[in-house]
């Protein structure tokens, strides 16, 4: 038995999983884990990967369900993120309604699907329009954020205790459903909230909010920190959006604190994005939300969320890069839990799980009708269903097996960039190069030999991932690229591609269709747009 792949219990773990998410029997709750700056999401107590798609947010009522899945049936997603609304549960103050939670874990469970809930509570794309109606219309118990000239701005203030609690109180009836209803967990993850924050005015200027914020900065923030005094002193420019950061995880906190009291499965909350590498203009962006630069105010506020994630709608290649690596972080599991679902955001399923991320859901996954254009696609194809379907089949052929390995070994992953330009990472004694618009045989210059450019040279599609197994073993996917190895500098002399095996898992266990040679790896290994997976070994001879 192969010493990386051979794994006597994968099959008993395989069999267990399946036996408990079909029967109505408890299993063991859905956590996180973190080792050597690498985290894993367990289920049913084996590393498990994402493969999410994400529905558009009318999509939330049982007479609309139809719609999702057989898209996700479509692109071989295995998780289905899906919004659960405040003003759905408890339409009338005290009293709860579920039903639509009932069908929805029914039916996840009828197609053989994992479900991420979001709540969308307080703040929903930083309004509150999802909450309920007497959360509306009673901005004495539920104060809006206040303008610097004392107007009401359409945003819930953090600083409202009855806000909170009345949140908090209908978040802890939904996770004591699921407690009760779901002891299979069909459920392995919920978003606390959605994209908090506040556009155009970056904090509370009312009475409470002065207040709060003449006083210095709270300790916890000063320790995680090292930043001393007033919010004025402490963040300069960038005070009033310190200040809506730490107010609003405080709040979140205090959600997912209660939440998990109840039944402790993993929570998360997501982010309008800043710009990848600029200081925001506190009145230009979600202030208060979790955007890379306020990561640590998010951490010493906010314990109880276990990672902060990032909502990727900017397609330019340099700047998602710099979005994931700023995100992924030793003290932050990596997923993506919403990117655009045109066709240039699809290649990024490969850099996020290069960095070891746990998830990945493209946006707008569903026949309801409703397209996000221009953030979005304008419909959702054949190619653009293809384009997610591609990676997915790949990955989900081997899912348990790659989310195992990759949080025992490093990764490195790439998307094609938008100039088109090779990429390149050292592995150990290997350096690996992806390069992208070559036919699968001939030299670089393909223009010297044929009349055409080869299929999607011109577009921006094309990634590849590897998981490091050994010293001279690799795993790798990837489409629309051609990957190759060579020795890197100062490692030992007389290096070879022993072997390239094509193959799949079978419970664990790694099974060789057949060995790529000669036309398949005199040019590098490329590959197209089929969902190949191959192991690679390299060596040196005396």
């Amino acid at each position: 038995m192969h010493r990386v792949f051979g794994l006597t219990a994968m099959a008993l773990l395989f069999s267990l999983a399946t036996a408990a998410q079909s029967a109505d029997v408890a299993t063991p709750l859905p956590r996180l884990e973190r080792r050597d700056g690498r985290h894993a999401l367990l289920v049913d107590d084996a590393p498990f990967l994402i493969l999410g798609a994400q529905a558009n947010n009318a999509v939330n009522y049982p007479t609309m369900l139809d719609t999702v899945w057989p898209v996700l049936d479509e692109i071989h997603a295995n998780t289905l993120e899906i919004p659960v609304a405040w003003q759905q549960i408890e339409p009338v103050e005290g009293k709860f309604d579920f039903s639509y939670l009932d069908t929805l874990l029914k039916q996840a469970r009828s197609h053989d699907k994992r479900v991420i809930l979001l709540w969308f509570g307080t703040w929903k794309n930083t309004g509150y329009g999802y909450t309920p109606d007497w959360v509306k219309l009673d901005s004495k118990r539920f104060p809006r954020m206040k303008t610097k000239e004392g107007k009401d701005h359409d945003v819930l203030s953090p600083h409202g205790a009855q806000t909170l609690a009345a949140d908090r109180t209908a978040f802890v009836k939904l996770m004591e459903y699921l407690r009760d209803h779901d002891a299979q967990n069909s459920v392995i993850m919920v978003q606390v909230e959605n994209e908090t924050g506040s556009y155009r005015v970056p904090r509370d200027y009312g009475a409470e909010g002065n207040r709060l914020f003449a006083r210095p900065i709270p300790e916890p923030l000063s320790r995680a920190t090292g930043k001393r005094g007033t919010w004025a002193r402490a963040f300069g420019d960038q005070a009033d959006r310190a200040f809506n950061s730490w107010y609003i995880a405080a709040y979140v906190e205090e959600v997912a604190r209660a939440g998990k009291a109840i039944k402790a499965l993993p929570m998360y909350v997501n982010a309008s994005l800043a710009g990848p590498s600029n200081v925001p203009d506190p009145t230009g962006v979600a202030s208060g939300g979790p955007q890379q630069d306020v990561l640590d105010i998010w951490k010493a506020a906010a314990p109880s969320v276990d990672f902060q994630a990032p909502d990727i709608y900017d397609a330019k290649s340099a700047n998602v890069v710099q979005y994931l690596d700023k995100y992924s972080r030793t003290d932050n599991a990596l997923m993506v839990p919403e990117i655009g679902n045109s066709l240039p955001f699809a290649r990024y399923f490969y850099e996020a799980i290069g960095r070891g991320a746990i998830g990945f859901a493209p946006f707008g996954m569903d026949r309801s009708g409703y397209f996000n254009y221009p953030l979005g696609a304008k419909a959702l194809d054949d190619e653009i269903i293809g384009a997610f379907a591609l990676p997915y089949a790949m990955v989900g052929s081997m899912m348990r097996d790659w989310a195992r390995l990759s949080y025992a070994h490093p990764t490195w992953g790439r998307a094609k960039p938008d100039d088109g330009s090779a990429v390149s990472a050292i592995m150990g004694n290997w350096k690996i190069t992806g390069e992208w618009d070559q036919w699968q045989f001939g030299m670089k210059e393909w223009k010297a030999f044929a009349a055409e450019p080869p299929p999607a040279a011109a577009e921006p599609v094309g990634g590849f991932a590897l998981i490091h197994l050994a010293a001279d073993e690799f795993l790798l996917i990837g489409d629309h690229v051609r990957v190759t190895f060579e020795p890197a500098p100062g490692s030992p002399p007389n290096a070879i591609m022993l072997r390239v095996e094509e193959g799949r898992f079978e419970q664990g266990t790694w099974q060789m269709t057949r060995i790529w040679n000669g036309d398949q790896t005199d040019y590098g290994l490329n590959l197209t747009d089929r969902p190949q997976v191959l192991k690679i070994t390299m060596g040196h001879y005396r």
